[in-house]
């Protein structure tokens, strides 16, 4: 998803601009949404209509079904948590703002006075022509991108969202030289960065728990977006002291402090949920025989705190499936992922 927004002062033809740059993005094939910022109260329905008495009532938000469908929330929803609804709702390519000219996203402006270095080009929205609406465009193409706090580049120097923005707008970074990332996530409302490390991972984790889910039973045939809501209120230790070792065919796997943490939490997380008698101050598991091609025929052993702990098939395919979309999620040099047969992790507190 590439953002981008229309900026200027009252009356210098941000609706026209914004409403030509949705056409010409449009006519190239993409799924484009928009968000309008307004500084006046907007109503999505009209006085004494059903939806607006439901509001009137003391509903927090309203969803209108009928031809199309609308949501109306009572509270301001700030810009970034917009975003990842939108992202959460639909695959959008393109989200076009009007407004909004206070955040750090590529900006079009209609008045040379909000110029800032966020902005990509300066318009005279009245006098543009059809030919520089398209090169407008190609503009966008080029220097949009994503919501900030999700851009991440495996490269020397660009360890942060807004500096990975600054080098997309100045030309010397492409979207496409971004880390492939493909899970997002948000905690509170609050839109989380995940690399490609920890999106890989959360993804192919997800994915391979739901492989041992009977999903064909509720009419789903193909796996092509997941949505997640997790509601958590258990108090969790944000900055744990772990050690892991993980073991693939025997062979010791070096992991960085980050990853470290990574994996060690995830195994604590799946035995917690397993609700075992004794809190786990070590744990480990053990997948042997592995047939990539079909997990259900290796075998899986659990031991926390050295004591054996007994779990059923069911179980067993979600630790099978989880630990190999774990170790798939790692970058294992030489070492080929269709010759692994043996998985060994340990993690202690």
């Amino acid at each position: 998803m590439k953002i981008v927004s229309v900026v200027g002062r009252k009356n210098t033809g941000k609706t026209s601009l914004t409403v030509k740059i949705i056409e010409e993005l449009t006519r190239r094939g993409y799924n484009v949404a928009s968000i309008k910022h307004s500084h006046h109260e907007m109503e999505m329905d009209r006085e004494h209509t059903d939806t607006w008495r439901h509001k009137l009532a003391g509903s927090n938000v309203v969803v209108g079904i009928g031809s199309t469908s609308f949501f109306n929330v009572r509270d301001i929803l700030e810009l970034n948590r917009l975003l990842f609804l939108i992202k959460f709702m639909d695959n959008v390519d393109f989200v076009v703002i009007e407004g909004f000219k206070s955040y750090n996203y590529p900006k079009i402006v209609t008045s040379l006075d909000v110029v800032d270095e966020y902005t990509i080009a300066e318009v005279d929205s009245f006098s543009i022509t059809p030919e520089g609406v398209s090169d407008l465009v190609d503009t966008v193409e080029e220097k949009g991108h994503d919501i900030v706090d999700t851009l991440f580049l495996d490269e020397c120097g660009f360890n942060d969202g807004d500096a990975i923005a600054k080098e997309i707008r100045k030309g010397t970074v492409k979207t496409e030289d971004l880390d492939k990332v493909n899970t997002f996530m948000s905690i509170d409302n609050t839109v989380i960065g995940l690399n490609e490390f920890v999106s890989d991972f959360i993804k192919k984790t997800v994915l391979g728990i739901i492989k041992t889910l009977h999903i064909e039973e509720y009419g789903v045939k193909d796996i092509n977006k997941v949505e997640l809501i997790i509601n958590n209120e258990d108090n969790i230790d944000l900055n744990p002291k772990v050690e892991t070792n993980v073991l693939i065919n025997n062979k010791e796997i070096s992991l960085n402090h980050h990853t470290n943490n990574f994996v060690a939490n995830s195994v604590f997380g799946m035995i917690n949920s397993l609700n075992t008698d004794e809190y786990a101050r070590i744990a480990q598991v053990d997948i042997s025989k592995i047939n990539q091609e079909n997990l259900k025929e290796s075998e899986a052993r659990l031991t926390v705190n050295n004591k054996d702990v007994e779990i059923n098939a069911f179980v067993k395919g979600i630790l099978k499936e989880t630990i190999y979309g774990m170790i798939k999620s790692l970058k294992l040099g030489e070492l080929d992922i269709n010759e692994i047969e043996t998985i060994n992790i340990t993690v202690k507190k």
